[in-house]
């Protein structure tokens, strides 16, 4: 009989049940949401931006645009979590997984000095999630090419010019701030982060290090807490310390300001380190690419389905056995 399980008299529609379905996209692909999937948690981080190549004093990348929907956590830049996405069960949905963008290059052209700004994260929806790349490092005068750096967290600045660089709201941090201090005393600043600013270099300072990058921000869409998107170190000057990757993949600043930069760990959306250094054969000094993005989709657990009709009696058998509810 059909009526004790939902289905229209004469038809059998047994209950299913729906688990939980948590897919993560490393590369670009297609999402197709199971049967009975009304909505959906996400994940969109863009690709890092690459940080400054050149000589000494460069900006380390920002981090890509961070986006979360997961209940009780954070998108990036200090904002709350997104409310949940409606979708249909069964349906397709277009993925496109953010590159990280290059570091800057050595010896410098004009606009390839400074890093570049990484690749957008899209999740197609019917109203789609995006996060925007992030912004390129800076080492003055060779400035990232218009419009690199700034981004979903903002590139790094170099002593070289005291600009900061812009983020985007709810998605990221500025990158930090670098002016010239005179002598040796000068460095590069930290890329942005998706949960912090990258560190400003003091003025004055007392030293010649590099900025360390802003953190990421910790997500628990897959299980145990990981963090993601956190900004590029920058360089110091001459042989000063390297400024530190934020937590979530961000590269490090050339070891002792000297050589290339480290990339941004792949599919963080982390920024990548500056590169820099004076002294012979040190080559290439170019900046560490950022890391590409990562989408993560998380379709929760719906419970037992059927479609049908319960009868009056099916009913009234459940509600007195307890195993009737509203939801």
């Amino acid at each position: 009989m059909a009526d004790l399980n939902g289905g229209i008299i004469g038809v059998d529609n047994p209950p299913v049940d729906q688990v939980e379905v948590i897919t993560t996209f490393n590369s670009t692909g297609t999402l197709t949401t199971a049967p009975y999937t009304t909505e959906i948690q996400y994940l969109v981080i863009a690709g890092g931006g690459g940080g400054s190549g050149d000589l000494n004093g460069s900006g380390g990348g920002g981090a890509g645009g961070y986006r979360s929907s997961v209940p009780s956590e954070n998108s990036g830049g200090g904002a709350s979590a997104e409310p949940t996405t409606p979708v249909s069960g069964g349906s397709p949905y277009p993925v496109t997984v953010g590159a990280g963008g290059a570091g800057g290059a050595f010896p410098p052209t004009a606009f390839t000095t400074g890093g570049f700004k990484g690749s957008d994260s899209t999740l197609g929806t019917p109203s789609p999630i995006t996060s925007t790349g992030g912004g390129g490092g800076a080492f003055g005068p060779e400035q990232p090419a218009p419009g690199s750096r700034n981004g979903g967290s903002g590139g790094g600045g170099s002593y070289g010019g005291g600009v900061a660089p812009n983020n985007v709201a709810g998605q990221g941090y500025p990158g930090g701030v670098a002016v010239y201090n005179g002598g040796d005393v000068n460095g590069g600043g930290g890329g942005g982060g998706a949960g912090a600013a990258g560190s400003d270099r003091p003025n004055p300072a007392v030293d010649q290090a590099g900025e360390p990058g802003g953190i990421g921000v910790a997500s628990s869409i897959t299980g145990s807490p990981v963090y993601r998107a956190g900004g590029g170190g920058g360089t110091g000057r001459f042989a000063g310390p390297e400024g530190i990757g934020g937590d979530g993949g961000g590269g490090d600043g050339a070891p002792n300001s000297q050589g290339k930069g480290q990339d941004g760990t792949t599919n963080t959306g982390g920024g990548g380190g500056a590169g820099g250094g004076v002294f012979a054969p040190l080559n290439p000094r170019a900046g560490g690419a950022g890391g590409s993005g990562v989408v993560i989709v998380k379709e929760p657990n719906k419970g037992y389905a059927a479609s049908g009709i319960w009868s009056m009696n099916a009913v009234y058998d459940n509600v007195k056995a307890g195993n009737w509810t509203n939801a």
